[in-house]
């Protein structure tokens, strides 16, 4: 489908949780509050635009009729796998959606496959989906907190994080893996862990 602009995602994806939630289509009023908007032109714009390009419809002349035609992905990305172990590749693609509609309602929550097993003294073993959240931009991280971090832009790892000055130690879960240790400025974290997801076999 053709791409929207940035405009059209935002009351496109409020729409879409705002039907899956409420289980009917809002009221233009309460699309404008939801954008922000004093004026109903440039919802009305925003939805024949949403029309055009195939991502909604709706019945001519009754009102609340908006229905989605192709439902998004639901879940946390899964944005590929992480290393419990040496360093992988840093992820950046999502591969596919964990579905944990159930568990999370967190927007900016993400997942990792785990690869390794430098983490089992803390249960988390090679196969697992560790869920993360973002950094927030005024928080500071405690020492010993497992983090998903990436160090000096080659790799990403899940570690327990410790600074002490301008030295990171980044602290595996088994003794059979030395820790990492680098600068305060090589070390990018990328997520902190809020939760591991394992499968039954």
């Amino acid at each position: 489908m053709e791409p929207l602009t940035q405009a059209q995602q935002e009351l496109y994806d409020w729409l879409c949780e705002y039907i899956r939630t409420s289980q009917h289509a809002p009221s233009i009023r309460q699309m404008m509050k939801a954008m922000n908007l004093r004026s109903p032109a440039p919802i009305q714009s925003r939805l024949e635009r949403l029309r055009s390009k195939g991502y909604i419809d709706w019945t001519e002349g009754k009102a609340r009729t908006i229905r989605i035609l192709h439902q998004p992905a639901v879940g946390i990305p899964i944005y590929g796998s992480i290393a419990a172990g040496g360093l992988v590749e840093p992820f950046t693609d999502i591969e596919e959606k964990l579905d944990l509609t159930s568990f999370f309602q967190q927007p900016n929550w993400f997942a990792l496959r785990v690869t390794g097993d430098s983490m089992i003294e803390d249960l988390i073993t090679d196969g697992d989906m560790v869920i993360m959240r973002p950094l927030d931009p005024d928080e500071n991280l405690k020492n010993g907190e497992i983090v998903a971090a990436r160090v000096g832009g080659h790799g990403t790892t899940l570690k327990h994080y410790y600074l002490e000055g301008e030295k990171v130690t980044l602290q595996p879960s088994n003794p059979n893996y030395r820790p990492i240790e680098v600068g305060l400025h090589e070390v990018e974290i990328q997520g902190i862990l809020v939760g591991v997801w394992r499968e039954k076999n």
